[in-house]
């Protein structure tokens, strides 16, 4: 649907916010509350907490390397017999008597038990992963892990941004509520003022002063209520900002200068990183369906002992010794666990293909709604501000015509109202832009956020 002006000739005349003091003091504020936000350093814990996983996954391709010792020491219990000298002393006999000599003395049979006595073994033992697709797959899924962390991690700081921008104006609106309220006051006194001064020469009527008092009172009434939203609006936003609760807040006047945003007749929001960590997602549940395909791989890992063993604390080149090996572990049946952990695995993924294809249809019905906001506020600042050019007019031309006799006090009073909702509906209806174009901002990712961590 086409708008009824050019958009670039829109906002060329829309009027951003302020003087370049103001733009510093809220950019200001925007930097103070990403580096304080409470919700935020929680998020950031969050992203810490996969990098660390991060780093594990990556121990895991790593030797592991540790000492092990053991000491034993038992008697009694099964045992098993050598005879050592029933085949052995007879033939020792036969070369003693041969040689003449008793060289070859008699032994006797060896009965020995299972169980080591005083036996002691001590080993440096490492281990290596050789071939383990687990391994691999599952560092690539904790590398995504961070990613995905970072991603909500910026996704926070652009919501935070957001809402940083409509409280500061929030504030600001309020603030300009209370200087509207005050001099819609003064005019009430200044009214008052009049209507005593025709009365004490004759021409006006006690009614009319007392009218002048109850309007003083009601604009009083709402000159409070200004202030009371100003502290709200301030308490909100110094909460957001993680401040005292009494910070003061600057509040620069606000000045319209025009800038050119040139927002087409359609949205982009493909860098919103809403879109960007689905994406991410996506690929992710490809590798856990990978990582679950191969389940068939076979895994070997390589092991090497480096020690001493030997009984009675004996350290001697027989005692010490090496020992190395590779191990092999081929899985062949599991009771069709790894086929159903599979199919789990797809259909994981499969859910997260339609959530992400249905986050797209709604992020970029969010944006168009946005941008639709944003020229229905910015219509509605420009009425306003027909409204209220009319009703300056009106009220100098009834006040005039009040203090010459031309005109009756019930259409001063009216000028007077009309002339501070005139002026408080230009207020509201120029931060409502402001606000929208904060949100716009938010739906579209178009705000450049300060550099982070985040994965592209």
């Amino acid at each position: 649907m086409k708008t009824p002006f050019s958009l670039s000739l829109f906002f060329w005349l829309l009027i951003y916010s302020a003087p370049s003091m103001a733009q510093e003091a809220l950019q200001r504020y925007i930097d103070e509350g990403l580096k304080n936000n409470l919700v935020l350093q929680q998020r950031s814990i969050g992203l810490e907490k996969a990098m660390v996983s991060l780093r594990i996954a990556n121990s895991y391709f790593m030797p592991s390397v540790g000492i092990q010792g053991n000491y034993t020491s038992g008697r009694g219990g099964r045992s098993i017999s050598f005879p050592v000298g029933d085949m052995l002393n007879p033939v020792y006999s036969t070369l003693n008597q041969l040689t003449g000599t008793s060289n070859f003395p008699q032994i006797e049979n060896v009965n020995t038990t299972f169980f080591p006595y005083n036996f002691y073994d001590a080993k440096v033992h490492t281990t290596v992963p050789i071939v383990n697709t687990d391994l691999i797959y599952n560092r690539k899924i904790s590398q995504q892990q961070v990613e995905l962390q970072a991603f909500e991690v910026d996704i926070y700081r652009r919501e935070l941004i957001r809402t940083i921008k409509v409280a500061y104006f929030n504030y600001l609106s309020a603030t300009e509520a209370v200087g509207i309220f005050a001099s819609a006051r003064a005019r009430s006194e200044e009214g008052k003022r009049v209507n005593e001064s025709l009365l004490a020469n004759g021409k006006g009527l006690p009614a009319y002063v007392l009218r002048s008092n109850s309007e003083i009172e009601s604009t009083r009434a709402l000159h409070d209520d200004a202030l009371r939203q100003v502290e709200n609006a301030s308490l909100y936003f110094n909460f957001l900002l993680n401040r005292p609760a009494d910070a003061p807040i600057e509040a620069e006047a606000i000045n319209w200068l025009t800038l050119d945003l040139n927002v087409g007749d359609s949205v982009t929001t493909s860098h919103r990183e809403e879109l960007r960590l689905l994406r991410k997602q996506v690929a992710l549940s490809n590798n856990v369906v990978r990582m679950n395909k191969l389940f068939w791989v076979p895994r070997v890992n390589g092991f090497l002992d480096l020690g001493s063993q030997a009984q009675d604390w004996k350290v001697n080149n027989n005692a010490r010794y090496y020992l190395l090996g590779v191990q092999l572990d081929v899985p062949l049946f599991a009771g069709f666990r790894n086929r159903n952990k599979t199919a789990l695995a797809s259909l994981d993924q499969r859910t997260v293909i339609l959530g992400y294809d249905n986050s797209r249809r709604q992020i970029d019905l969010s944006a168009q709604a946005a941008r639709n906001n944003l020229l229905t506020a910015y219509q509605n600042f420009q009425s306003a501000q027909k409204q209220q050019e009319a009703a300056s007019s009106y009220h100098r031309l009834i006040e005039k015509g009040y203090q010459e006799g031309v005109n009756t006090f019930i259409e001063a009073v009216d000028a007077r109202n009309q002339l501070t909702q005139s002026q408080l509906q230009v207020s509201i209806n120029r931060f409502k832009v402001l606000s929208a174009l904060a949100n716009y901002e938010r739906e579209t990712a178009t705000y450049e956020l300060p550099s982070s961590s985040t994965a592209n």
